[in-house]
C-alpha cells in the first residue's frame, strides 16, 4: 500500500491503532473514523485526506480480481508521492491526464471502480471534491438545435472536482446524420482539454462496442491516456463474490448450493454480454425470496436454518 494509513497528527489515530491491533475495531472502520474528524488544524485536514484516500485505496484492494486496475492505481499513486518529493527539489511535475476509457461486460466493478477512483483522487489532492456523476445518452443529447450544447456543458460542470462517468458511451455515435450525439462526443472532448486537470472523464461501455466506438472519431482514443480492459470474472471469482454478497446479508450457502452454483456460472461463462457480478447478485437475490418462502411453513426455524441457502432455493439447474 503506497499510501501511509497512520498519521502521528490525527488526535483519534492512537486509540484506533490500538484497537484495531487488540482486533477490538475493524480496518475499514477505523479508517473511516480517521476520515470523518471535523475540519481542523491543516495537520488534521491533511491526516483526514489521507486517512479518506487510505479506506477507498483498502476497499478497491478488497474487490476481487481487477488486477489491472489495482496496478493503474498504485502507478498513479507513486506518481503522485514522487511528484511531492520532486517538487520538494524543486523540480517540474506536471499534473496528470486521467481521462478513462473502461471496457468490458456488464457487471465486471466499472462504476464501482470509478466511485473509489473519486474518493481516491479527492484524498490524494488530485480532484477537489472527489464526487461521481454518473450519465447516460438522454442526460447529454438534446432533441433539438442548441439543446445537446445546454445539457452536455451543465453534465460537465457538475462533474467539476470530480468525475464524469458516461455508461453506454457507444450510444453517442450511433444515429445518422442529424443526431445529435456527435456534438456531445465534440463537447466532450473540448471539456478534456479545456479542463484536463479539473475533473476526469470515463467513457464505459461493453468491449466490442467500444472498440468500434472510438474508430468513429480520430484521435479520439488518444486523448484517454488510461484504458483499461474489465475481463469476465472466472467461476471462482464469482463464488467468491457470491459468498462476499451473502455474508454481508447474514446468509450462507450450503455445500450442494455451491456446486450447484459454480455448474451453472461455469455453463454460462463466455456467453455474450456475460452480466458476470450483477447475474451473481440477481441469484442471490431471487435465492432470499424462495427460502423466505420455503421456510414460511414451518413453526420457528432456528438460526442455521435463517442462515442457509440450500440448493433448491438457487433454481440455476439447466
Amino acid at each position: 500500500m503506497f499510501l501511509p494509513v497512520r498519521s502521528p497528527d490525527h488526535p483519534q489515530a492512537p486509540r484506533l491503532y490500538r484497537g484495531i491491533a487488540k482486533g477490538e475495531i475493524g480496518t475499514l472502520e477505523a479508517l473511516h473514523r480517521l476520515s470523518e474528524v471535523p475540519p481542523g488544524a491543516a495537520a488534521a485536514k491533511g491526516a483526514r485526506e489521507q486517512a479518506a484516500a487510505a479506506a477507498a485505496l483498502w476497499e478497491l484492494q478488497q474487490l476481487v480480481g481487477l488486477a489491472e486496475v489495482k496496478k493503474t492505481v498504485e502507478e498513479i499513486g507513486a506518481y503522485i508521492e514522487i511528484g511531492r518529493q520532486r517538487a520538494a527539489h524543486h523540480l517540474r511535475c506536471e499534473p496528470l491526464v486521467l481521462h478513462m476509457i473502461f471496457s468490458g461486460n456488464p457487471g465486471t466493478g466499472k462504476t464501482t471502480v470509478a466511485r473509489l477512483l473519486g474518493r481516491l483522487f479527492q484524498g490524494q489532492g488530485v480532484l477537489s471534491r472527489g464526487h461521481l456523476v454518473e450519465v447516460e445518452r438522454a442526460d447529454l443529447v438534446g432533441e433539438y438545435i442548441g439543446h445537446t450544447a445546454q445539457k452536455t456543458r451543465e453534465q460537465v460542470q457538475k462533474a467539476m472536482g470530480g468525475m464524469l462517468f458516461v455508461d453506454e458511451a457507444y450510444s453517442l455515435g450511433r444515429g445518422g446524420a442529424k443526431d445529435f450525439g456527435k456534438e456531445a462526443i465534440d463537447l466532450l472532448v473540448k471539456a478534456m482539454e479545456d479542463y484536463r486537470h479539473d475533473f476526469v472523464l470515463i467513457l464505459a461501455g461493453y468491449r466490442r462496442e467500444m472498440s468500434a466506438f472510438l474508430k468513429l472519431n480520430p484521435g479520439l482514443s488518444s486523448r484517454f491516456p488510461i484504458q483499461i480492459d474489465y475481463p469476465d470474472y472466472s467461476p471462482t471469482e464469482l463464488l467468491e463474490i457470491a459468498g462476499m454478497m451473502a455474508r454481508r446479508r447474514h446468509y450462507s450457502y450450503s455445500e450442494e448450493a455451491r456446486a450447484a452454483l459454480r455448474r451453472y456460472l461455469s455453463a454460462r461463462q463466455g456467453e455474450l454480454n456475460f452480466s458476470n457480478a450483477r447475474l451473481v447478485r440477481n441469484i442471490l437475490e431471487k435465492a432470499i425470496r424462495r427460502q423466505a418462502l420455503r421456510l414460511s411453513g414451518r413453526e420457528r426455524p432456528g438460526r442455521e436454518e435463517l442462515i442457509t441457502l440450500e440448493a433448491a432455493d438457487l433454481a440455476v439447474e439447466r
